[in-house]
């Protein structure tokens, strides 16, 4: 079992930056494939990006491909996600969540463990 807690969120406009954290709270971060969701007002919460354990093989959804970077610090128990060029469609609440699978699955359903989620918006 394992806590995540994400950081990081804010407000910011059109084409600006912002690096979000997840923070594990175990040493058994490392043993996790990691991913980030979103859920947007209104929508089903979507795939953005995932970074597998041990070898850091990371996968991205088709929308925000070339524009946001996951990466991992396992010393650290921390998970990152830099995003870049954001605009109004990224406004979306940002989960981290922890999977006991090797590879890096698009669906909720194959992650164990979530965090409470951190709020960003683009405004125009």
């Amino acid at each position: 079992q394992i806590q995540l807690a994400e950081s990081g969120g804010g407000l910011v406009r059109t084409g600006d930056s912002l690096t979000l954290s997840c923070v594990g709270s175990r040493d058994t971060f490392q043993y996790f494939t990691m991913g980030w969701f979103r859920q947007a007002p209104g929508k089903e919460r979507e795939f953005v990006a995932g970074i597998t354990k041990r070898d850091g093989r990371t996968t991205y959804a088709d929308s925000n491909k070339g524009r946001f970077t996951i990466s991992r610090d396992d010393g650290k128990k921390t998970l990152y996600l830099q995003m870049d060029r954001l605009n109004t469609g990224d406004t979306a609440v940002y989960y981290c969540a922890a999977s006991l699978l090797v590879d890096v699955k698009m669906t909720r359903a194959q992650y164990s463990y979530w965090g409470q989620g951190t709020q960003v918006t683009v405004a125009p």
